[in-house]
């Protein structure tokens, strides 16, 4: 039987960057999984998981939540250096 841990250890995304998911689209971690890990596989999809994760360590920042804003960004910065460029603008 595979736990969440060997699902996560598959993928091709960071634990960070799957909960960043979770948060972002108010979804379980295990549907944010299932979901991430079919978007990284295209260019498309990995500028979607970007524009996610940067998106919302921008509202954590309106609503002064910045400890947690830094370290959304820091998952992103990550995500792009893992990458490549990716635009994260639409």
């Amino acid at each position: 039987m595979l736990t969440l841990r060997d699902c996560i250890d598959f993928s091709d995304l960071s634990e960070e960057e799957i909960l960043a998911i979770a948060e972002c689209e108010h979804i379980p971690l295990l549907t944010a999984l299932e979901e991430g890990e079919s978007m990284v596989h295209t260019p498309r999809g990995r500028k979607r998981i970007a524009i996610m994760i940067k998106s919302q360590a921008e509202m954590c920042e309106r609503t002064g939540n910045t400890v947690h804003a830094q370290h959304l960004r820091r998952v992103h910065d990550a995500f792009i250096n893992r990458f490549g460029k990716v635009v994260t603008r639409p």
